[in-house]
């Protein structure tokens, strides 16, 4: 009898705090847009922020809540954006599909090494001993962070330079922001005939630090029909508006430096590497 009292008394108040909660969650419950939910399964879920939200919980919101386009995520495809604007009534918005582009053809055999380095294989890391251990300061590290932080498994590091898969790249942009050279470049997937140099030294300077650099010979820029290709600093420069992949530049170029990189597959090199330079 004297337990019965204080287990009658524990399960009172259990049903009264269970009422009072079951209540609670009914007033203050949080209404959610179910659009949300259905436009997040239609959104790849890739949480990469390269259309400039927290991911892809917050592009959807965005999307309902400030009327941001569906083609705000370059990593959708068309099907998915076409789904989402059809889902909601609204336009798809223009889509401007992006890639990366390693502005770079420095591989070890081209450009070579300054020294041997046993340090963390980290780009930024190494690019704090005198910019890198490739010979051309502009270069490509080759060490690969890029690489590591690409969602999509579309770059791979070899032989001292990062190499981007067109087919599986989605333009998110991860790998551009992660490169401290700033080679990395997102352009216009259907952009062809790119200058694969960033180097600004004077063309003696620059063939000596690497085989297939922009010298600034300027013979591009003679040869483009539509004023397209400047020189600057030594170093040409395409500009993609008037460019139309016409090939005459690659076609004077005297370092082989400029390629239609969208349709040319750069051969991978053997696996030898050349010594470091001599330090002394």
């Amino acid at each position: 009898m004297d337990i019965i009292i204080p287990v009658t008394i524990v399960s009172g108040l259990g049903l009264f705090f269970g009422i009072g909660l079951a209540f609670a969650s009914r007033v203050f419950a949080v209404k959610t847009d179910e659009r949300i939910e259905k436009v997040k399964t239609l959104l790849p879920g890739a949480n990469c922020g390269a259309c400039g939200y927290s991911g892809c919980d917050g592009l959807a919101e965005a999307i309902l809540k400030e009327g941001v386009s569906p083609s705000k995520c370059t990593v959708n495809t068309k099907e998915g954006t076409n789904a989402i604007a059809e889902y909601l009534g609204v336009d798809e918005g223009e889509v401007s599909q992006m890639v990366a582009r390693v502005i770079c053809e420095g591989t070890w055999r081209n450009a070579g090494k300054k020294y041997d380095y046993q340090g963390v294989q980290d780009c930024h890391a190494a690019n704090m001993l005198s910019g890198g251990l490739s010979q051309c300061f502009y270069g490509c590290i080759g060490l690969g962070s890029c690489q590591h932080v690409c969602p999509f498994g579309a770059i791979e590091a070899i032989n001292g330079l990062a190499r981007v898969n067109p087919d599986k790249c989605t333009g998110c942009g991860i790998c551009a922001a992660q490169c401290p050279k700033g080679i990395i470049k997102l352009v216009p997937v259907l952009t062809g005939y790119t200058v694969l140099c960033a180097n600004h030294e004077k063309g003696g300077i620059a063939k000596k630090n690497c085989k297939v650099c922009c010298i600034g010979c300027m013979k591009c820029q003679k040869v483009c029909p539509n004023d397209a290709i400047t020189v600057r600093e030594y170093l040409a420069e395409i500009d993609y508006t008037k460019c139309v992949n016409c090939g005459k530049c690659a076609e004077v170029c005297p370092q082989s430096c400029i390629h239609d990189a969208m349709h040319e597959r750069l051969p991978y090199e053997p696996d030898d590497e050349p010594q470091a330079a001599d330090a002394g």
